[in-house]
């Protein structure tokens, strides 16, 4: 690109306002206010629970939003224009941008081939996509979709090691560039919106792709099934048969043979059971360089100490990250803890970050305070509920040019020049 080449913000913004002399406005709105609105609007009640919820009473998500907020950028002038190098390679993967698309469990409840439209989009922007663990749709068809683009994989640490083990090799073969294991899921947090819904998307067969498509899953699954003795039948009511009717109809093979038999209720209950590792530990996590050769990433990691341990187990990355303020309520806000992170590792450590991303100038914020990239959550997904695939490229296509353009407004050409002297503290 020559210093006078338009970056992707100018690209972006020439777009809009040339269809818009034509009459034609984006798919999703560019603000995130706009997009969450147009998302709710869109989604199911149970959609817009699981999505747009958090843990208690939502106060580590307001956290994460306040962080931000207590954060102003000191632009400089007169340092040279010319184009911005957006570009930056974590763990061997390059990035076209700083930022990767996060797991996103449940998706079906979004769009029934929500992990396709992510792949897809991400495929089509450049942008890796972090497959969720609790995907709907099997990581090999969703790798196939994306070609050679970049991608990772998310484990959840189930109680069967063999499972873990399938898992990650099947990872490997589907192409992940690195391994991103979830520590902060242990157990499901407190979460009212779904709770006073009734609503878990897994017990109604949603999100567990991974599992029904799993070798040692089945086993799991068949075992349970030889070992079951007839027992009280569930009372019959019209959820009831909805429920099943979902876990049927989202389990492999024919509808048809599903409702005959057994596996399709057995592969929940048994998902139910071993989804993840409460009992999960240092002593886990160093058993997992001699399971994988891929770059290993610790994702949920808040606390200093808890950042120097993983490096000292010899992983490659971490992600400070408290699950988008799905798991503790009054949590520490990601980008609060984010500061003391990389202070204790020291500036060459691979440190992500992730909850409360929502806009380009959060993701300049996010780098100033020493994040090498950021993960992308709700705004994708919300971007996905108003317009499928497209609307998801809209949404990195948005992130990506305000990124762009504040780095031009704020006088640096590179992510390099992101520092934090470029920032100062709000009063709160």
């Amino acid at each position: 690109m020559s210093d006078l080449a338009p970056g992707p913000g100018r690209v972006r913004q020439s777009r809009i306002y040339r269809d818009g002399v034509l009459g034609s406005r984006p798919a999703v709105p560019t603000d995130f206010a706009g997009l969450e609105r147009a998302a709710r609007k869109a989604l199911s009640a149970q959609a817009w629970a699981y999505v747009a919820g958090g843990a208690g009473e939502g106060r580590t998500m307001r956290n994460n939003r306040e962080a931000f907020d207590g954060w102003a950028i000191v632009p400089r002038m007169l340092r040279g224009g010319g184009a911005r190098d957006l570009t930056r390679t974590v763990l061997g993967t390059p990035l076209p941008v700083p930022f990767l698309l996060a797991p996103v469990g449940a998706g079906q409840l979004v769009d029934e081939d929500a992990d396709l439209h992510t792949a897809r989009a991400a495929a089509a922007t450049g942008v890796p996509y972090v497959f969720t663990n609790q995907a709907g749709t099997p990581l090999e068809r969703t790798a196939a979709a994306m070609g050679d683009a970049a991608r990772w994989m998310q484990l959840y640490w189930s109680t069967d090691e063999g499972l873990v083990d399938s898992l990650i090799q099947r990872a490997e073969n589907a192409g992940a560039g690195a391994l991103v294991v979830t520590l902060d899921t242990t157990v499901l947090g407190w979460r009212p919106q779904d709770l006073n819904l009734g609503s878990l998307p897994f017990a109604r067969g949603l999100g567990i792709g991974q599992y029904t498509s799993d070798p040692r899953f089945t086993e799991l699954v068949d075992e349970r099934v030889r070992r079951a003795r007839p027992g009280e039948r569930p009372k019959v009511t019209l959820a009831a048969i909805r429920s099943l009717l979902s876990i049927t109809r989202h389990h492999p093979g024919s509808f048809r043979a599903n409702l005959r038999s057994p596996n399709p209720r057995a592969a929940v209950e048994t998902f139910l059971d071993i989804y993840s590792n409460p009992l999960l530990s240092w002593e886990h996590i160093a058993t997992l360089r001699g399971r994988t050769r891929l770059p290993i990433v610790l994702k949920g990691i808040l606390h200093p100490d808890d950042a120097r341990r993983a490096f000292d187990h010899g992983v490659d990355g971490i992600v400070v990250s408290n699950h988008g303020g799905r798991q503790v309520d009054s949590a520490i806000a990601s980008l609060d803890a984010l500061v003391g992170v990389r202070d204790a590792v020291g500036p060459d450590a691979t440190v992500l970050m992730d909850s409360g991303i929502r806009t380009g100038a959060d993701v300049f914020t996010a780098l100033a305070l020493g994040a090498d990239a950021v993960l992308l959550g709700r705004p994708y997904m919300y971007g996905m509920a108003v317009a499928g695939q497209r609307g998801v490229e809209e949404v990195i296509a948005n992130v990506a040019a305000e990124l762009d353009l504040t780095m031009a407004l704020a006088g640096v050409r590179s992510l390099a020049e992101i520092t934090r002297d470029l920032l100062v503290p709000r009063r709160r």
